[in-house]
């Protein structure tokens, strides 16, 4: 269902007639942005929320870690066809939590008073189309599709028990005292977040008058109802040199990426991942 909706909404942008992008696209012939662009992030990202199954999440106490991402745009000068960006996200963590309830993860059952440990590795490919409706030398706004592709797992390992209980024994010998004999060990429950989810695109730059400076803002949400999704960074751009062959632009801002997992492979989250970072993009 969730491919079907995507196809729905990629076909339907894809199609637009080239009268009607004319309207909005800004004439390519005198952009600037037509080109190749390599960018990439270090991501200092601070997690924060719960994680488990069904009526049963727990805060593991995540740990925040330097991420690295990078991307990959192309900018051509056919306006009737959509741009093409390819970025990758790391989201990779580690908690521990003793446990107040008992937990289950993925048929594995964790008692209580038990320290479990949580490993969210999980990154994501966004495969994006877009259309630039709006390209000026100081202000530009770009919509478009983008398929975010899941990949990776996340792992609860903690001491589990044999039970070997002599208060369940139905014939118990005659004075013999209620004891757990059971053996403890340690065990992993491991859940795999692969999965496609369709996302609306949305990115902005603003430029500041006479300064190399500008403000820029982008998003992508997600547009089906199965999983909540969001990734949304703002900051400020500095053109910091212009080569021959290549313009360097160094970037400062702030990113959050939003985790709502419902039910995917009986994984359910509530997370949020936020925090500076430092980038540089360069155009070719």
């Amino acid at each position: 269902m969730i491919k079907t909706h995507f196809a729905v909404a990629l076909t339907a942008l894809l199609t637009f007639t080239a009268p009607a992008t004319a309207q909005f696209t800004y004439t390519p012939k005198s952009s600037d942005d037509i080109g190749l662009y390599l960018g990439t992030q270090i991501w200092q990202s601070e997690p924060g929320g719960i994680l488990g199954e069904e009526n049963a999440l727990i805060d593991f106490n995540l740990k925040k870690e330097q991420q690295i991402n990078y991307f990959i745009d192309v900018k051509h000068p056919f306006s009737f066809l959509p741009n093409a960006r390819i970025s990758h996200t790391t989201l990779d963590t580690s908690g521990k939590t003793t446990l107040t309830q008992k937990f289950g993860f993925n048929d594995k059952s964790f008692p209580i008073g038990g320290q479990v440990d949580a490993s969210f590795n999980v990154s994501y490919v966004d495969y994006t189309f877009y259309y630039e409706l709006f390209d000026s030398d100081t202000y530009s706004f770009e919509l478009g599709l983008t398929a975010r592709d899941l990949n990776g797992n996340v792992t609860v390992t903690g001491p589990t028990k044999n039970s070997d209980d002599t208060c369940n024994d139905p014939n118990p010998s005659p004075g013999s005292p209620c004891t757990d004999t059971g053996n403890t060990a340690t065990s992993s429950g491991k859940i795999k977040t692969d999965e496609i989810n369709p996302m609306l695109y949305v990115s902005t730059n603003i430029g500041l008058p006479l300064t190399q400076l500008s403000v820029f803002a982008q998003a992508d949400f997600s547009l089906v109802n199965d999983h909540t999704l969001s990734d949304y960074q703002v900051g400020l751009s500095y053109d910091l040199t212009r080569f021959k062959m290549v313009d360097l632009n160094v970037n400062l801002g702030y990113r959050v990426v939003k985790i709502e997992f419902e039910n995917l492979n009986r994984l359910y989250t509530d997370l949020e991942f936020s925090g500076a970072f430092v980038g540089m993009v360069a155009h070719f």
